[in-house]
C-alpha cells in the first residue's frame, strides 16, 4: 500500500521596503547591484533618481530594513528606511 505524504507549502510574505539613499547616479547604481542581485531574499529592487531622496524600493520577503542599510553603508552610501 503507497504511502501518502502532507506536501507542506511554506508561505511567502512580501514586503516593500522604502529607503532614501545618496545613490545619485546609474553609477552609483551599479556598485550595490552585485549585492541587491544576489541577495536570496530580494525579489526586485529600483531607484528613483527622479526623486530627491534617491529612493530604493525594493520587495522582499524576511528582510530587516538594517540589513538593507548596512549593505549600502559598506558600499560607501547613505541609506536610511522610511517608515
Amino acid at each position: 500500500m503507497p504511502v501518502r505524504g502532507t506536501l507542506l507549502k511554506k508561505k511567502v510574505v512580501m514586503e516593500i521596503l522604502v529607503f532614501k539613499t545618496s545613490l545619485s547616479n546609474v553609477h552609483c547604481i551599479q556598485d550595490i547591484e552585485p549585492s541587491l542581485d544576489v541577495h536570496p531574499d530580494i525579489y526586485q529592487w529600483n531607484v528613483d533618481l527622479n526623486d530627491d531622496d534617491n529612493i530604493l524600493r525594493i520587495m522582499a520577503n524576511n528582510i530587516a530594513g538594517d540589513e538593507v542599510e548596512n549593505m549600502l553603508l559598506s558600499a560607501g552610501y547613505y541609506c536610511e528606511e522610511l517608515k
